[in-house]
């Protein structure tokens, strides 16, 4: 099953899902905002992410800044790292996409949204 998170206002998170939609690939949607992944999830998109904490955050997001949660991304332990992003998924880089692996069919995560990436990991 994949899960793409989005945001309603999201111009990207929009063109991610007409992408999937255009494909025909079956998707659970929820809003980022309201629902944010569970830290197994953003644990796991970590995992797919070589560990990179900085490509899991929205950056040029203003809670990213009001909060200078920069700063703090290479200080904190790995589980409240991931539990703020679970409190606030406004500090979340979006689209969030995860595919649990399934019969034949790998597990992976993307963040953010490229035609050719997404085109790639559905192939």
């Amino acid at each position: 099953m994949i899960t793409v998170y989005t945001y309603k206002s999201c111009d990207t998170c929009r063109q991610a899902t007409k992408w999937l939609a255009a494909e025909a690939i079956a998707f659970e949607e929820k809003p980022i905002r309201e629902t944010p992944p569970s830290t197994a999830e953003l644990r796991t998109m970590l995992t797919h992410l070589g560990g990179e904490r900085r490509r899991l955050c929205n950056t040029s997001g203003k809670d990213y800044r009001d909060l200078k949660f920069g700063d703090s991304l290479e200080i904190l332990d790995e589980a409240d790292f991931l539990m703020r992003l679970a409190t606030n998924g406004n500090l979340i880089k979006r689209p969030f996409l995860l595919r649990r692996a399934a019969a034949g069919v790998p597990a992976y995560g993307l963040i953010g949204f490229s035609v050719s990436a997404w085109a790639a990991a559905f192939c």
